[in-house]
Formats: structure tokens, sequence, C-alpha cells
């Protein structure tokens, strides 16, 4: 039948009970003729609770040790599966990450995966826990990936937020990156980032559905969840699949900066140095024509160090004011039918303004355009561009 790797999640093997259940995944597809690799998550709450004895600990804490401390998680995870799988006459051995080989770059705590030797590769694997490394044990296997989770699926939008958002059987690999990155948590970004690379097929299914049903897996990769693959792939191509959205962004103005060439870069090139990454930005002239007014946003979590830098900035760059604000969200419209269809956009804004529901910034690429607005909208902003764009009858 082939290699599949299987991905669980946190939710997915919160105790020992659902890790018989994730078992019988397994199990299932064992069964069924696949070679199986598991890659698991630390138990739910398990990660939290390793994290708040380091900072118990120390307040600042060497990144070696943390890592060290918080994959052990995942080491129980994989090591109980294991038990169970064995339990069931299945032959299972848990691995960490310098057993299978897999080599990162420095960056304790955000790595990214170089290389991966699977030549000695068994069943279960347990390093990190994360989409990403499924997808990069998926390629170095040439496998394919299902990735479980406590949804069955990639959906037009929140379903918690939107009652009538539709599970998408299939999305092309740009459409799901634009998506996790703008918000949605089915999948990682770099996880998709990783398997557009390596044209990995990758499947988003719930763990909670019957795991001692037959096997669903179809030799193009796709089954009961969302197929994440080629543009190719995908038959009826919708101009627009999915509403994201992120109630995780923060906006910065400084007011009446001078208008002279230089400026931008003397703001923004000592946040990048800083590792804070700026999404939207917004430049617009002052009434007296010698000053202008910038805005932009970043992750909440960096409010803190950017506003730090900024105000180290004021005597070079010569603001008049620099204020902040926690009160906003971006949502996205995201699909590759926008290449080819006009009125997208214009769509958007419509809907929008029939709601009362003003635009602070505006960005844009090929398949998505993103919007910032009031907090508060969120919900009926999300609700109201869903219906407008007819996503409820997809399927």
């Amino acid at each position: 039948m082939g290699r599949l790797v299987m991905k669980f999640g946190g939710t997915s093997v919160a105790d020992v009970e659902r890790i018989r259940n994730v078992a019988r995944h397994v199990e299932r597809e064992v069964r069924a003729g696949h070679e199986v690799a598991v890659v698991v998550s630390a138990m739910a709450g398990t990660t939290d609770r390793l994290v708040s004895w380091c900072r118990e600990a120390a307040s600042v804490h060497d990144a070696r040790e943390y890592d060290a401390i918080v994959a052990s998680g995942e080491q129980v995870t994989a090591g109980l599966l294991s038990i169970v799988l064995q339990d069931m006459g299945i032959p299972a051995t848990s691995w960490q990450g310098w057993q299978v080989t897999v080599k990162t770059d420095g960056v304790h705590g955000a790595a990214r995966i170089v290389s991966i030797d699977a030549t000695d590769l068994l069943t279960t694997l347990g390093r990190g826990g994360s989409d990403t490394s499924a997808v990069a044990l998926a390629a170095a296997l040439e496998a394919r990936c299902d990735i479980y989770t406590d949804v069955d699926g990639v959906y037009t939008t929140d379903p918690r937020l939107v009652s009538k958002a539709r599970k998408l059987d299939r999305v092309s690999y740009e459409e799901m990156l634009e998506m996790a990155s703008l918000g949605a948590k089915v999948l990682q970004t770099r996880s998709v980032e990783l398997a557009m690379v390596y044209k990995v097929p990758l499947q988003v299914r719930s763990s909670f559905e019957p795991p001692d049903a037959a096997s669903q897996n179809r030799p193009d990769g796709s089954g009961p969840g969302t197929l994440v693959c080629d543009e190719d792939s995908i038959v009826e191509q919708h101009v627009v699949s999915g509403i994201a959205y992120t109630k995780d962004e923060a906006k910065v103005s400084i007011r009446k900066v001078k208008d002279k060439p230089g400026v931008s870069a003397s703001i923004f090139g000592p946040l990048a140095e800083a590792d804070i990454s700026v999404d939207m930005i917004v430049q617009n002239v002052s009434s007296d024509g010698e000053t202008a007014n910038i805005t932009f946003t970043v992750a909440r979590k960096d409010m803190r160090k950017a506003l730090e830098v900024l105000q180290g900035l004021n005597d070079k760059v010569g603001y008049h004011e620099l204020t902040h604000s926690f009160d906003v969200a971006k949502v996205s419209v995201v699909g590759i039918g926008m290449r080819s269809h006009a009125g997208v956009a214009s769509k958007m804004f419509k809907t929008l303004a029939e709601k009362g529901i003003n635009i602070q910034a505006i960005t844009t690429s090929e398949i998505k355009i993103s919007v910032l607005i009031d907090e508060a909208y969120t919900e009926l902003a999300v609700r109201s561009l869903h219906t407008a764009y007819g996503l409820e009858g997809v399927n």
C-alpha cells in the first residue's frame, strides 16, 4: 500500500485511553498494508507544565536546557504509544530525534529541519511532535502524511464562528499556506511550506473518527479529511476558498515623522534587527505636507519589544507621537481563483462597508486580501464575507 506518516496532536493523546484510541488508528493502517511512522505531540497540558517549571527555576534560562526539558513531553507519549502498540501485537519502537538523525539549525525553540536520515527508521517517532516533523519525515520516507487533530478537515472558515462553514475536500498548498499564516490553526505554517516544496500529499483528518473502520486512504493520498495538494490536482477551483482571521495582531502608529528618504528604513531596520516581524504598513502624508503618519502591525507578543525599540529611535527619527492598540483583528479572503477573477477586493470592501466596518489597513498577495479592522467586528466581518462569497455551498 505504501508508506504513511501519521501525526497526532496533544488533544488526541491527552491520556492513556486516548493513546489507545490512537493506537487503533495506527493498527488500522498497518493491517491495511501500510508501512507506518507515527509522530506524536506531548499529552495535552504537559508542555505548558514543563515550560512553567523552567520559568519557576529561573526567569532567564538557557535555551538548550529549555529544549531538553520541553522535548521530554513528546518522549513520554512516544514511549506510551509504543507500549500500547506492542501490547496489540504490532512491533513498535519509539525514537528520539538524535536516534533518527533529525538535523536542524542551531536556533533553540524555533529550529528548522535541515535533513533527516531515515535509513534505519522503524515505526514510531516522538521527536518534537509537530506537524513540521511529520511532513519532514514523510518527505524523507517518500510517504504520504496524515495529520490527525480535533477537527475533521479544513473548513471554509472557523466553524465555531460560522455554523454554515463547510469542509473542503481539497485545498492547494498555496491556499493552505496563506490560511495557516493568517490565523487558521489547523496546520503549522512551516509544515505546509515543507509539504509544498517536497510535494508531500498532506491530509488533515480527525483522531476522533471511528478507528476500527477500514482504511479509507486512497492511492492519491485523499481520504475522509481534507487533502492539501498541488493546484493542478483540484478539478473545481473556487474563486475564494476560505475566510481566515487572527486576533493576534497589534497596531502601532507613529505620527508626524519627517517625510524624507530613509525615514522608513530608520524605523523598520531596527525592528528587523530585533527579530520583530512587521505585517501591514500604511503611510500617509500629513496635512502640513512635510511630515507623514506611519501605521503598521506586529504580533501582540512582540508589542512591548517593538515599543522599546521605537522609543529608542525618537532622537534619530524625530516623530511627534507614538501610539499603540491591541483591539484590532486581521480578516483575510483566500483563494487561488483570485488570480484570474476581478472584483474580489471590491466585493470585500463593499460587504464590510455595508456592515459599517471601517478598514484600518490593507495588504494583498496574488491569492489573498487582508484587512485590519476593529476587533469587536471580527465575527460580523467573517460571517458577512463568508456569505458574500457563497462559501456555504462549498463541499
